[in-house]
């Protein structure tokens, strides 16, 4: 026979949870980041043919663009 757990709700530690989540968010947002860069250069040298320094302007262009968005003070 199984025995009753002794959870009360509320009574759970999420911090762990919270720090998982937040780590997830971060890593998410950052790496979307990486492979659109990566994305835009691929496509502008490889399928647009613009050559390699215009399609590295460009991306590197998206990329100091996404950092400044991504690391802008957050209001909670």
């Amino acid at each position: 026979m199984a025995q009753p757990i002794d959870y009360k709700p509320g009574d759970m530690d999420v911090a762990s949870h919270r720090d998982m989540y937040h780590l997830f968010n971060v890593l998410l947002n950052w790496g979307g980041l990486a492979v659109a860069t990566l994305l835009i250069f691929l496509v502008l040298f490889l399928c647009a043919h613009a050559g390699f320094f215009p399609s590295a302007i460009v991306a590197v262009v998206v990329c100091g663009a996404g950092v400044l968005w991504l690391s802008r003070p957050k209001a909670h």
